[in-house]
């Protein structure tokens, strides 16, 4: 059954763009970001496996077939079969550990209309797949991007032509500001200036660090000649680092909160993981949902010469074993 479906876009886009957009059917789960790009994820049995379909919006685009595990020693390989109702279909070694694998594209959209319509799977030597909502979920990506009945279709495939597939929509551009030099700033041996000190904010955050390593991560970088940002750590955990970004004047002058959104949540300061690159002027976090990485947000913000914007963002909120790299994309600019 499929549950209500969320949509949700930091800022203002494009005419015509569309919105990031989430849902999920039985066991499956199915995400499109507001470039229209999709995907649908079925986990493995008691946790042990998954599998991923991506495919990109457009007449043109083809799906991607990937699915993987946790390894019991040597078991991974470097070719080995995602199995569909007693059918073998070869795969290729992407990612060791966990273990990744993809179908070669021109059987992906073999291997998806057999998820649709299959009733068992299985991938590497024994870890089973759940098919509970496979199909439902592969219908409403060819829906969202306009494939029902059409050549291209990845469960109710027609006659009509790939032509008639809806184009993607166009995408939010962000244009970083000026580079800026760094002489003196970075994220070692810095220390919050006097003005920024005095925030409540930043007082709460110093009271609960200063005693703790974590009181010393403090990164610091110059946006332009007349402003700064600051970093200011405020917890660690067994594998999370917070901190607060405040946009500043010279020597801390002036603080302002930064204001970070995402697709899900209200605008925040805060960060998980985060990092500030002088050469992209970027801020970007990793918030993991556990330790391993699996699961959690990526996010990427660029300084365009006013504010931060949201410029990428991928987002697996089950903990199923899939590697970052394969997560769901909910946010794309260019």
């Amino acid at each position: 059954m499929r549950a209500a479906a969320a949509s949700s876009g930091p800022q203002a886009a494009a005419p015509g763009a569309m919105a990031s957009e989430d849902a999920s059917f039985r066991d499956w789960i199915a995400v499109c970001d507001n470039g229209n790009a999709c995907f649908a994820y079925g986990p493995g049995r008691e946790g042990f496996g998954w599998i991923r379909v991506a495919v990109e919006p457009g007449p043109d685009a083809r799906p991607e077939v990937a699915a993987g595990y946790w390894p019991d020693g040597a078991e991974a390989t470097r070719s080995f079969a995602l199995t569909i109702d007693g059918t073998d279909y070869p795969m290729t070694l992407a990612v060791n550990e966990p273990v990744a694998a993809e179908v070669p594209a021109a059987r992906a959209l073999d291997v998806v209309r057999a998820l649709a319509s299959g009733g068992t799977a299985r991938i590497g030597p024994d870890h089973e797949l759940s098919l509970s909502g496979a199909a439902a979920a592969l219908l409403w990506i060819d829906e969202r991007q306009g494939r029902v009945d059409t050549v291209t279709a990845l469960r109710r495939p027609g006659i009509r032509p790939a032509s008639t597939v809806r184009a993607a929509p166009p995408l939010p551009v962000v244009t970083p500001a000026a580079a800026a030099s760094q002489d003196g700033y970075g994220d070692e041996n810095q220390s919050l200036p006097a003005a920024l000190e005095t925030v409540p904010a930043v007082m709460a955050c110093r009271s609960e660090t200063s005693e703790h390593w974590i009181g010393k991560e403090v990164m610091s970088a110059r946006l332009n000649a007349a402003t700064e940002l600051w970093a200011v750590p405020c917890f660690a955990g067994a594998y999370n680092m917070g901190h607060d970004w405040y946009i500043t004047g010279p020597g801390g002058r002036n603080p302002r909160p930064a204001r970070l959104t995402s697709t899900s949540d209200e605008p925040t300061a805060s960060t998980i993981n985060g990092g500030y690159s002088p050469e992209t002027r970027t801020i970007t976090a990793f918030a993991k949902g556990r330790g391993v990485g699996d699961c959690g947000t990526a996010s990427t913000w660029t300084w365009t010469g006013g504010e931060f914007v949201l410029t990428s963002e991928s987002e697996m909120r089950e903990c199923w074993g899939v590697p970052a790299d394969y997560w769901p994309t909910t946010w794309r600019t260019r």
